[in-house]
């Protein structure tokens, strides 16, 4: 029987590979973002969004606090870096989103898993946003390894568990992978690249976002399919995205840390839905990994709110392991 040994959470936003002296620069873009959410969980121009902003927030725009916050954020990739290492696994299942990298318009599934034996990386593929951390993503154009089989079978394994689930087994020509899988075989795995299988949550766009239940329902369906694999394998779980962005919502993260730790289920299923829009939609991932997890303990290992603006906007990094 395979089992899920370890889970994983981590950021993975493009200012966590920029040195905090471009913060403002990336602050530049927040004021043409159109997925700006307001604390009252409202759509907003981001001078509508300063105008709300707390004063106190000029406070957290200290270069000391930014190095800071920054530096935090490096030991925190590279302690879940170190403890997926450590896990010895044979497979990582990635929980992400995909932001119009993979899907569009013409054809947006809720929940996807990719089952080719390789997925290929395109750089030049990557969004304007994250350019100028593209070293975070893989410079080269190159295929990275899937864990094919677990990911037929967990499609198999969740379709018998009424989950409805799209499938890809190629990328069009010029097209790769979304930058929350990316990302972690980059920065996560860096040269100890271990097979994985890419799970597509489409937390970003109405109106067929799986709510926070079906999500966590979802993770525990994918701990039922690891454990009817019919092997003796090692598997690592890992959210990747969130916390709150892109405007920082203290309030709302440290809820839903404190209901990882505790097992709140009921809770994470109660979250606002206001609240969980936009890039803060990424906290879903994480309520799916807590779901495939659940027979393990969180821990935080660290929580580092990065505002690059008086608006509040920026991205409230987390890290954190299930074991």
């Amino acid at each position: 029987m395979a089992e899920i040994v370890i889970g994983l959470g981590t950021s993975h936003s493009p200012q966590l590979s920029l040195t905090p002296d471009t913060w403002s620069l990336h602050a530049e873009n927040d004021k043409r973002n159109p997925f700006l959410y307001g604390l009252d969980g409202k759509h907003h121009t981001y001078d509508e969004v300063l105008s709300m902003a707390d004063s106190s927030i000029e406070k957290q725009l200290d270069p000391a606090l930014w190095q800071k916050r920054y530096d935090a954020c490096q030991v925190g990739i590279a302690t879940v870096s170190q403890k997926l290492a450590d896990a010895n696994v044979d497979a990582v299942i990635v929980i992400g989103d995909d932001q119009e990298e993979i899907f569009h318009e013409d054809n947006f599934p809720a929940m996807a898993i990719y089952w080719g034996d390789t997925i290929p990386n395109v750089p030049d593929s990557l969004q304007a946003a994250l350019k100028r951390a593209a070293w975070a993503y893989g410079l080269e154009e190159k295929e990275y390894p899937v864990a094919a089989d677990l990911a037929s079978h967990m499609i198999g394994s969740l379709i018998e568990q009424q989950f409805d689930m799209a499938h890809s087994r190629y990328l069009n020509k010029g097209r790769g992978m979304g930058h929350a899988f990316n990302f972690v075989y980059t920065r996560i795995m860096q040269d100890k690249i271990i097979p994985m299988v890419p799970v597509m949550l489409n937390t970003y766009y109405p109106p067929n976002q799986p709510t926070p239940e079906r999500s966590y329902r979802l993770g525990q369906a994918i701990n039922e399919a690891v454990k009817s694999w019919d092997n003796d394998k090692r598997v690592a779980v890992i959210a990747s995205g969130g916390l709150s962005h892109f405007v920082i919502n203290e309030e709302i993260d440290q809820r839903v840390i404190k209901d990882l730790e505790t097992k709140n289920a009921q809770d994470l299923f109660d979250l606002p839905r206001e609240h969980i829009s936009s890039g803060s939609s990424e906290i879903r991932n994480w309520i799916a990994a807590s779901g495939a997890t659940e027979h393990l303990d969180f821990k935080l290992i660290d929580y580092a709110p990065c505002y690059r603006s008086p608006a509040g906007t920026g991205c409230a990094m987390a890290f954190g392991s299930w074991s």
